[in-house]
């Protein structure tokens, strides 16, 4: 089993690797991918040092699978290569979510929708993830009707750099390198990509559209506000679901805790719920603040927390290679 991980020394490049080894996933030969500029650099996995290639020696190589975390154009361009040589190519960018010939998974919602000829499978957005492994058991047991959805999204989101930018903020270096066009650290930027035609950001419509997609039901509406907050460690949502029908709460609790992947943290005698810090490294997503919205029949608040870099990203991507080795179909 030869996996190539594309962009392996970038922030999520580099987490890939990390959930590869910490789940022992069966690979005989890594093929760490990332641009020109980082070629030959090594890498060590699993007490072993491998050298960084480049793209076109990474697709000669024909990989079982590649993990691509390189952004859009790389992937469109590459992703569709890889897959001429036989490669199953798991693609963490946006390039090829909303292609209605590519499936968008998340294992725990959708993944029996993959097959043996689907050779570019989309990861999608982190936030959408977290999100809908919360809404998927509930939407089986209550029918969604509608979702209201405010984050509240790391900056480990944007990047190393963005990251840079906060931890100079709080030093007093105030002139590094800029993320983002205004400071992040001590304030909330409630804009996260570029704004569209409609007034939403590009962050918002991919929350709104890959929802309808994963779950393969276009009649459930979304809105989405997306913002960016000066954490490390997660991204948190605020979620507020309408249903076709009334619920039970025990029954809206039971249904999480029996859902794999999913922690209820909803304890609040004891002041305990999900935060960031505390989802930080883990692969789980996890869920509290579960009550019923008082102004509005059959209608549920849930407040769900996930390490975007992971169960948003790495760990998620992973998952699928899992899924499609357990299923024999790579």
């Amino acid at each position: 089993m030869k996996i190539a991980v594309v962009g392996a020394t970038g922030l999520v490049g580099t987490v890939m690797l990390k959930v590869l080894e910490e789940r022992n996933f069966p690979l005989t030969e890594l093929i760490p991918v990332a641009s020109e500029k980082s070629v030959g650099k090594e890498i060590t996995f699993k007490g072993k040092v491998f050298k960084v290639v480049n793209l076109e020696t990474a697709i000669a190589m024909k990989p079982d699978v590649a993990l691509f975390s390189a952004g859009g154009s790389t992937s469109l361009t590459y992703a569709p290569l890889f897959a001429e040589v036989g490669t199953t190519v798991i693609d963490n960018s946006s390039a090829w979510r909303m292609d209605p010939s590519k499936k968008l998974v998340v294992p725990e919602v959708n993944a029996d929708e993959l097959t043996a000829d689907d050779k570019i499978i989309a990861n999608p957005n982190c936030s959408t993830i977290q999100m809908v492994v919360a809404l998927k058991p509930l939407h089986d047991l209550y029918k969604i009707k509608r979702v209201v959805v405010s984050t509240y999204q790391s900056v480990t989101g944007t990047g190393v750099k963005a990251v840079e930018q906060m931890m100079n903020e709080r030093k007093g270096i105030t002139d590094g390198p800029m993320a983002y066009p205004y400071q992040i650290d001590l304030n909330v930027i409630p804009q996260i990509d570029v704004f569209e035609e409609n007034g939403y950001t590009k962050e918002e419509m991919k929350m709104i559209k890959e929802t309808n997609k994963i779950m393969g039901d276009d009649q459930i509406r979304v809105t989405a506000t997306t913002v960016r907050i000066p954490v490390m460690g997660g991204h948190a949502e605020s979620v507020n679901i309408e249903f076709e029908k009334d619920f039970d709460i025990a029954e809206v609790r039971t249904a999480l805790e029996n859902t794999a992947g999913i922690i209820v943290v909803d304890d609040i005698a004891n002041l305990k719920y999900p935060m960031p810090k505390d989802a930080h490294e883990k692969d789980e997503v996890f869920v509290g603040r579960i009550r019923r919205d008082e102004s509005q029949d059959n209608t549920l608040n849930l407040w769900i927390v996930a390490d975007n870099l992971r169960k948003g990203a790495a760990t998620n991507a992973v998952q699928i290679a899992e899924y499609l080795l357990s299923k024999g179909l790579i």
